[in-house]
């Protein structure tokens, strides 16, 4: 059994917020229950990456919910939600904004008109529908915050979140995220088509008159608070070694790494799936309940962590193996 550190004092603000996201936790559910039927895991990996401060690249099939769950989580953590639908002739401008000409007092001046990324939670729905040069224009603002127009620097609103759809059926008129890219997402969550009696639940629900009104429960100065809290939780040093492993047995052709990784793997994870492996994990075990990371918190997330960062060869293709088998596979060779 995996000994855990022993636990960090905690100063009174930290142990009130950490009471507050407990007390809340229920609550949430009850919330995103009100218009989400199902989707438990989705959810959960969904709200580990919003307390984290992660971003999601949200994989599923049309009229599966996406984006009235994404726009359900904003309105229950009071989230300035903004949707962008990307399309083949959308400009990296319509994004990110557009300096243009305005009358003022002194004379015309250019001015900064912010686009919708200015938001804090963003719906980049069919983001592969959209040319690399307008995807590139998330890049700066995923990673650093900011937007950069004429060489000025515009910050972005706090928390920023990205939340992406793609559509795993159509590939026709569609340009592949670049590695470079996926890579700044922390979790590829997949959503599956629902049981018989959950979509019976959906369609009564839906078809009949109104809905339940959704609540409101924390702010965006808790979130904040939230992802500070969790960069404390204590984790033993082996759990963080188990996911540096288990990154580092996706790489092909590096020593120590599977011969079935060779063979069906053209490239593996990098640091950074390691690195969001241990942030979910303390995420998860605060949503759970407890101050420690357990090897299950880990487990739970390998596959949102590597399903978009571990490229499959034809060969695994030829031979059907997907890049689920591929993670199940790495998780009972590591140690």
């Amino acid at each position: 059994m995996t000994k855990q550190p022993p636990p960090v004092p905690v100063a009174d603000p930290d142990a009130k917020i950490f009471e507050q996201l407990q007390a809340a936790r229920p609550r949430i559910l009850a919330e995103l229950g009100k218009v989400i039927i199902g989707q438990q895991d989705v959810i959960e990996q969904i709200l580990v990456a919003l307390l984290a401060g992660g971003h999601c690249l949200i994989t599923g099939a049309p009229g599966l919910a996406k984006t009235l769950l994404v726009k359900s989580i904003a309105q229950i953590f009071h989230l300035e939600f903004r949707r962008i639908q990307f399309t083949p002739d959308l400009m990296p401008t319509d994004i990110t904004g557009v300096e243009i000409l305005q009358d003022t007092s002194e004379g015309r001046q250019l001015s900064f008109v912010k686009g919708p990324i200015f938001g804090n939670m963003i719906l980049a729905d069919e983001i592969n529908r959209t040319p690399p040069k307008t995807q590139a224009a998330l890049l700066e603002a995923m990673q650093e915050h900011q937007v950069t127009a004429s060489g000025r620097r515009y910050v972005l609103p706090e928390p920023f979140f990205v939340l992406a759809t793609q559509n795993p059926i159509e590939m026709e008129g569609t340009y592949p995220l670049p590695e470079a890219q996926l890579d700044r997402f922390m979790f590829n969550v997949v959503i599956d088509y629902l049981p018989e009696d959950d979509e019976v639940a959906v369609i009564q629900r839906t078809t009949s008159l109104g809905g339940e009104k959704i609540d409101t429960l924390f702010t965006g100065e808790d979130v904040l608070a939230f992802h500070a809290l969790i960069r404390k939780v204590p984790i033993a040093e082996d759990l963080v070694r188990f996911a540096v492993r288990i990154a580092a047995a996706t790489r092909p052709r590096q020593p120590g790494t599977p011969a079935f990784v060779n063979d069906w793997v053209s490239w593996g994870a990098g640091t950074r799936a390691a690195q969001f492996l241990t942030l979910g994990a303390k995420a998860r075990a605060l949503l759970k309940g407890r101050a420690h990371v357990t090897k299950e918190d880990l487990i739970a997330l390998v596959a949102p962590v590597l399903r978009h960062r571990v490229l499959i060869n034809y060969r695994a293709e030829a031979e059907g193996v997907g890049v689920g088998k591929v993670i199940e596979r790495v998780l009972e060779s590591v140690k």
